[in-house]
């Protein structure tokens, strides 16, 4: 239960703060940045038809297609989020918060780009274009930021013809910063450092690897192509913040040292994604 109430709790923050960026940062400066949002200003300043009437139809698709492709658990969540945001669209008051276009713009597509990602990281959406991106990722592969930019592009296209070129070419950008916010969230907020190194002090690395960084140490048995000569390879993975320390170490050691230094995204396990007792 209380894991639920978390999760209701992020969908509801999530769907305002959509809201607040619809109504304050980036409708207010004619900038139909994708999405089924950005769908309802277009259709709003053509048919002068409120927005969140424009959500609340479309939603409705949305729901349909969320409950055959992605299943009964996001379509439950998809109801919350897609009935909800038509809600606060209608709630939150229509102001121009920030006056400058292009500081908006930016501030309004990265609070977007969060909100959205929160509602990915729940299984859920605010219904709209948010729904194909996950249809897309399921059964094709594609990562949710390239697919919400490719269904969000009709939209910003559609902007051409009734706003201004400026007006365009602030969504071309908006669905821009928005889908670099969304990868940063979900693949680079995690980075970690993967070391392979070589080296005749591998002993006395190893040693204070583990007692001054506190990672552990894999020891990878390896034979060179060249002398055919077997030695022992450690591995490591760590904070990229102890990284500097773990190359003053090597080099404290042994000077002519090999290594190998690669960012991973995402690493998951004892000492990473949670605690234990030892390293």
């Amino acid at each position: 239960m209380i894991k639920w109430l978390q999760k209701i709790g992020f969908i509801l923050f999530a769907i305002a703060l959509i809201a607040f960026c619809v109504n304050m940062l980036l409708g207010p400066h004619a900038i139909a940045a994708g999405g089924i949002t950005g769908l309802a200003i277009i259709v709003e300043s053509l048919f002068a038809l409120d927005r969140s009437i424009t959500i609340l139809i479309a939603n409705g698709i949305v729901l349909v297609l969320a409950l055959l492709f992605l299943g009964r658990e996001v379509f439950l969540n998809t109801v919350i989020g897609a009935g909800l945001l038509p809600v606060f669209v209608y709630l939150t008051p229509q102001h121009m918060l920030v006056t400058d276009p292009m500081l908006s713009m930016v501030a309004g597509s990265v609070l977007f780009g969060v909100a959205v990602s929160i509602l990915y990281a729940n299984r859920a959406s605010s219904g709209g274009t948010a729904v194909p991106p996950l249809i897309f990722k399921k059964y094709f592969g594609l990562n949710t930021s390239v697919g919400l930019f490719l269904s969000d592009g009709i939209v910003v296209l559609a902007s051409l013809f009734v706003f201004s070129v400026d007006s365009f070419f602030y969504a071309i950008f908006s669905i821009l910063i928005t889908s670099i916010t969304m990868s940063y969230i979900e693949s680079g907020m995690n980075k970690k450092k993967m070391v392979y190194i070589l080296s005749d002090q591998s002993e006395l690395i190893t040693a204070d690897i583990l007692t001054k960084i506190g990672r552990g140490v894999t020891l990878v048995p390896v034979i060179g192509a060249y002398e055919r000569e077997a030695r022992q390879m450690l591995l490591v993975t760590l904070d990229a913040k102890n990284y500097r320390e773990l190359r003053n170490i090597v080099n404290r050691h042994d000077k002519e040292a090999f290594l190998i230094t690669d960012t991973v995204t995402d690493v998951h396990g004892k000492g990473f994604t949670y605690e234990s007792g030892s390293v």
